[in-house]
């Protein structure tokens, strides 16, 4: 075995073990990131800066120093994460060339535990997408089939984990932009409770949704890594004092005496055959695994898209105004006047979905339409919200698809805006409610292309549902 073909948990005990070094582990990853090129799914790498990193935890852990949970683990992040001295893009040609002044905390927490950064993942633009076809940086293509997607906005950090570039990924979540590049490529990847993790340092697209989840290889490396990011933050008032649990404690627990909710409106039309035979099954196991299925009503969950695309397009609107080309990112050479300045900069630093969100945005924000268009939306999240919370009365976690298809060819929906946004129908509720929701593979269909469960539990409540992932990954090791 290569040492990239350990899990995050399993190299870190042959790390704490003295059987391999960071420097291997760091020029490991690196021979996988030059043969693995063609794939673009990192916009930037460190490589002189992550073996003067690795060398320094080498030299600690041969002093018998104490080092951190992480010391010596090769990371990528998502290219929207603030990281000192790194470019932070957001994959725009708007901050092609913008240097992170500071790090983002959920960064700093990796940094702090011994985590090496070795690269930014590339994604959709301002993570405003579902196909990673959105970069100003060219698409990223799926590991698994080249001519498919990796999903969208993380696509860069699921291809990273999947592609065995490094051991674990950082990307963000507003409406599946975790979950569902976790689903096409074939990780684990979480959304957390919204106010979990920290976005102090991460650039903003909708700020009521926007939440940073681990992309890993398998469950027990997801629960180890969002135990490194979680907690309050003093520089994002938005993030919770509820106590952080280990994650890892009750993975081998099983799911006897557990519930799981199913909803019918989670088995629509647009589910394939194959995905809605392979996550039926996967309950099923469930059922003869000791857990008990209950059936839940979510009659709002339609409106969700909807709703999602007015709130996210209203904030989009709101937080990407301070990119006018004034005190940072890119400015138009020539320009009559500062408004002249603001509507050449714009226009030629966002690509087309950028802008689409924006003027969606500032119409659904305008005179007149305020009214008709958002408040009416944060009335509907409300209910969608307390349809979750009635939900979980009666179950432990839900479990649902989280993608209606598996990968889709590369430039199939690129002209189709209504078909890509439908790709996220069942990971967008989820962000409205602001529960926590982890996507695993649960299957392949018959092209071996990977089919993504999604299993949803009530707020704060990541360790039931990494409690019942574990179980099924178990399972079901030798299939994968």
């Amino acid at each position: 075995m290569k040492y990239i073909d350990y899990s995050l948990s399993e190299i870190l005990d042959l790390l704490n073990s003295k059987k391999v070094t960071a420097v291997e582990l760091v020029n490991s990853c690196f021979e996988q990131i030059e043969a693995t090129a063609d794939l673009n799914a990192l916009n930037s790498t460190y490589k002189e800066m992550a073996l003067a990193r690795a060398k320094e935890i080498d030299e600690a852990r041969t002093r018998g120093e104490k080092v951190g949970a992480l010391a010596g683990v090769p990371i990528v992040l998502k290219d929207n994460i603030n990281f000192l001295g790194t470019k932070t893009s957001c994959a725009s040609k708007f901050l092609e060339n913008f240097v992170s002044p500071y790090t983002a905390t959920c960064a700093k927490k990796l940094y702090d535990a011994g985590a090496i950064i070795i690269g930014k993942a590339n994604m959709d633009e301002f993570a405003m997408g579902s196909s990673n076809e959105n970069s100003a940086f060219g698409a990223v293509k799926n590991p698994v089939d080249n001519t498919c997607v990796p999903g969208g906005s993380s696509g860069g950090s699921a291809c990273s984990v999947a592609a065995k570039q490094c051991f674990a990924a950082l990307g963000t979540d507003t409406g599946g932009s975790i979950r569902e590049p976790s689903s096409f490529c074939g990780v684990v990847g979480i959304k957390p409770t919204y106010g979990r993790v920290s976005r102090y340092g991460v650039v903003a697209f909708a700020s009521s949704l926007d939440q940073v989840g681990p992309l890993t290889r398998t469950v027990r490396d997801n629960a180890t890594m969002l135990n490194i990011i979680s907690g309050k933050d003093e520089a994002d008032m938005t993030t919770s004092n509820t106590a952080v649990p280990d994650f890892t404690a009750n993975l081998d627990k099983g799911v006897k005496g557990i519930k799981i909710g199913v909803a019918k409106q989670f088995f629509t039309d647009q589910l394939s055959s194959e995905v809605s035979t392979t996550l039926k099954n996967a309950i099923e196991w469930y059922r003869q695994a000791g857990a008990e299925i209950v059936e839940v009503d979510l009659p709002s969950l339609d409106t969700a898209l909807a709703v999602y695309y007015v709130i996210s397009s209203a904030e989009a609107a709101s937080n990407l105004a301070r990119f006018d080309g004034v005190k940072y990112g890119r400015r138009a050479p020539v320009y009559k006047d500062v408004v002249d300045l603001y509507f050449k900069s714009r226009t030629q630093g966002f690509g087309a979905e950028v802008k689409r969100r924006i003027m969606l945005g500032n119409y659904v924000l305008s005179s007149g339409y305020y009214d008709a268009f958002y408040r009416k939306a944060k009335r509907v999240q409300k209910v969608i919200r307390n349809e979750f919370n009635k939900a979980f009365e009666s179950c432990d976690v839900l479990i649902s698809p989280t993608t209606a298809t598996t990968a889709f060819k590369l430039g199939e929906k690129s002209n189709d805006c209504v078909a890509m946004y439908l790709t996220d129908i069942f990971t967008v509720p989820i962000n409205i409610a602001g529960v926590p929701a982890l996507s695993m593979p649960c299957g392949k269909d018959s092209k071996g292309l990977p089919i993504g469960m999604q299993i949803i539990a009530k707020h704060f409540n990541e360790a039931t549902i990494y409690q019942v992932a574990n179980a099924f990954e178990t399972a079901h090791k030798e299939e994968k």
